[in-house]
């Protein structure tokens, strides 16, 4: 095969779909969305089938355990799937909402247009629902998609892939809006972040390691999602039970997620009292500890903290915990290690929490909340495509209306300027 021929046939393809979507209404995407659901339902034994050839596969390669399950289908999770499809057809479309409308002295009316964003590549790992769950978020969205999965998810990908094709078909979509890249050649990769021509945003799905390439190598606008590194801080105005409370939650409810906590501040005035039973319950769930000097003396078993703890996404039962004299210095550490993704506090004190707030400069900033809130289901968007670290754009989780941009319009009655 030809990559960069196959990859250019690809963009020529997701370009000409990318207009037929903008033409297209919301009783249409959401029939193809409830369609492919239940395609993904009455093709059970296929696609757990073509699944079972990459975990095999995976178990040669070795694959470890944590990766084996992130890559695993069983009908829960293809039921889950398809479940994930009928809940973005609920959600309200955004393309074509209009909003600021005004008239201007010269009588015209201005206003914004929602609109697709054109053509996304989106690049991934491991797990094979994203490719469902990517492909309806730019269907409903109106956008086209040019998906590339994981090597390790080849064949999983490719028999959602058909199900997705037939279920736009029978709508009367162009089965070409979603197209799951059809080699495990890396050279497919290279070529799909230079086609500024075809495409107009790229998304990278995965390890910190995957996004920073991505980002490097690219000619086309990246939405970034570079890593977790998210803190709660515990204020010596905070009510312990429910400091206590947030912070195991935050980093035990689930471990290998981005908006878990990696690192607990404790104000000094405070750690000698909520340390030791928060310690107490971590050790019950098996956490490793690494604190900082005064932690030590306070939780005497710690491992102790290195600087690179401070700046690392663990993604498993560890966390790093620093006592600081106050918020100040809490605010200090966060602007210093922060990866931009998720901060809480836990205060009772007003005018301290909405300083957090004021001067956190991350995509979600928390007062008395679990950072595990970070999500664009519980934020009310539907599913998400991710969660943005980046400025421009975008930030925070993105959903449909993060896969779309804004153009202006303005209507007149043969209107000229004066």
């Amino acid at each position: 095969m030809d990559i960069k021929q196959y990859m250019e046939q690809v963009g020529l393809q997701a370009r000409s779909a990318s207009r037929a979507m903008v033409r297209a209404d919301t009783t249409r995407k959401n029939r193809a969305l409830e369609r492919i659901a239940d395609l993904l339902v009455q093709s059970m034994d296929l696609l757990l089938s073509e699944n079972q050839k990459d975990l095999d596969a995976g178990k040669k390669s070795g694959l470890d355990a944590a990766l084996l399950d992130r890559l695993a289908l069983d009908q829960a999770r293809v039921e889950g799937m398809a479940q994930g499809l009928r809940q973005i057809a609920a959600l309200p479309d955004p393309v074509g909402e209009m909003s600021d409308l005004n008239y201007r002295p010269s009588g015209i009316q201005v206003g914004k247009m929602r609109v697709p964003l054109g053509v996304i590549g989106i690049i991934y790992e491991s797990r094979p629902n994203v490719t469902a769950d990517a492909a309806a978020l730019c269907l409903k969205s109106g956008n086209a998609a040019i998906l590339r999965g994981g090597s390790e998810a080849f064949h999983s990908n490719q028999a959602i892939a058909g199900l997705i094709h037939q279920g736009l078909a029978d709508a009367g979509l162009p089965a070409q809006a979603v197209q799951v890249v059809e080699t495990a050649d890396r050279e497919a990769v290279g070529e799909l972040i230079t086609m500024s021509r075809y495409v107009d945003v790229i998304i990278p799905r995965g390890g910190k390691g995957l996004i920073e390439r991505i980002s490097e190598s690219a000619r086309i606008p990246v939405i970034k999602h570079l890593n977790g590194v998210c803190h709660v801080y515990i204020d010596d105005q905070a009510e312990q039970k429910k400091a206590i409370d947030i912070a195991y939650n935050a980093k035990t409810h689930r471990y290998g997620v981005c908006n878990a906590m990696e690192t607990l501040l404790v104000a000094e005035g405070i750690a000698a009292a909520c340390l030791p039973p928060l310690a107490e319950q971590y050790r019950q769930e098996g956490v490793e500890l690494r604190g900082c000097a005064a932690t030590e003396k306070i939780l005497p078993d710690v491992v102790a903290a290195t600087e690179e703890d401070w700046d690392e996404e663990y993604l498993a039962p560890v966390l790093s915990i620093r006592i600081v004299s106050g918020l100040d210095e809490a605010m200090e550490h966060i602007h210093q290690h922060s990866s931009g993704h998720t901060e809480s506090i836990v205060t009772e004190s007003y005018s301290r929490a909405r300083r957090f707030l004021a001067e956190v400069d991350s995509s979600s900033v928390m007062v008395n909340a679990s950072t595990r809130f970070a999500d664009g289901f519980e934020y009310g968007l539907g599913a998400e495509i991710g969660i943005s670290t980046d400025k421009i754009h975008v930030r925070g989780p993105v959903g449909l209306e993060g896969l779309t941009s804004q153009k202006f319009v303005v209507l007149g009655d043969g209107h000229i300027r004066q």
